[in-house]
């Protein structure tokens, strides 16, 4: 027995069955897609059993079963003949191989991310501290035993000199307190304090002339130029405080002075 589409026997495809029943009708694919509103390539694809290019076996079974509704070719038939195909035949296409997202590809791993916030965390706290550390030391009085830097310590007491004889003959104690003024030779930056607080914290101009408070309670100076500063005690030079190389924080008050300039006795040899 010859079918419509001159084969002999039942259809073996779901889209031969139909194609058959449109050209009986005389209908185009065209036709069909108006009816159905499917797309045209899909109902290519049911006709020619490439169900590859349609979405899923869902849309597959979905198509089949419309355009059978639409050439009055029966449904569940259609529908037995795709299930069979879609079983048989039917292969989803190939996963594409890079399917890494993008961000995960391009940007940095949650454990590298977090190693870098706790080293920023840890780089700040250590700058902090230094920073704090150091505003704190600069505002601290300096102690009371401070020396100028370098080898600008006070010098020790006084050793009494051996007399004829062996005998000992202590040197009388230098007199104490006294007028100390600081002269500026040139623009020299000084901060003078006590026990008590600051006393002067400024830019002294060259000539400018500040005297030292004989009441301040062991007093200092921290300067960057000592060299720029002649000392006087009661009118009189003193040795410079300093050179030019180094900062200093030392002891100006009278007693502080004579004892610099002051030098240390020589036991003489027994006569």
């Amino acid at each position: 027995m010859m079918d419509g589409d001159g084969t002999t026997g039942t259809p073996r495809t779901a889209g031969m069955m139909l194609r058959s029943a449109r050209e009986a009708q005389g209908l185009t694919l065209s036709d069909i897609a108006q009816r159905t509103r499917i797309p045209l390539r899909h109902l290519e694809a049911v006709e020619d059993s490439k169900f590859q290019a349609l979405p899923s076996t869902t849309y597959a079974m979905g198509f089949g079963r419309a355009y059978a509704r639409a050439v009055g070719v029966d449904e569940t038939e259609v529908a037995r003949a795709l299930r069979a195909e879609l079983a048989a035949n039917y292969q989803r296409p190939e996963p594409l191989q890079d399917l890494e997202p993008i961000d995960a590809r391009r940007g940095p791993s949650g454990g590298l991310v977090a190693a870098a916030a706790a080293i920023a965390i840890v780089v700040l706290l250590v700058v902090g501290v230094f920073f704090g550390t150091s505003l704190f030391r600069q505002d601290e009085p300096a102690a009371p035993a401070a020396t100028v830097a370098g080898d600008l310590g006070m010098l020790p007491a006084p050793t009494p000199t051996a007399a004829p004889g062996g005998a000992s003959v202590p040197v009388a104690a230098p007199a104490s307190g006294g007028q100390v003024t600081l002269t500026a030779t040139g623009p020299v930056w000084v901060r003078i304090f006590d026990d008590t607080g600051t006393l002067v914290n400024k830019e002294m101009a060259a000539n400018e002339r500040y005297d030292v408070p004989e009441t301040a309670k062991n007093p200092q100076i921290r300067t960057g130029r000592p060299d720029l500063l002649t000392v006087t005690l009661n009118g009189s030079n003193v040795p410079p405080l300093g050179t030019a190389e180094r900062a200093i924080t030392a002891g100006i008050s009278a007693d502080a002075l004579r004892a610099r300039a002051t030098p240390t006795p020589t036991p003489s040899p027994a006569g």
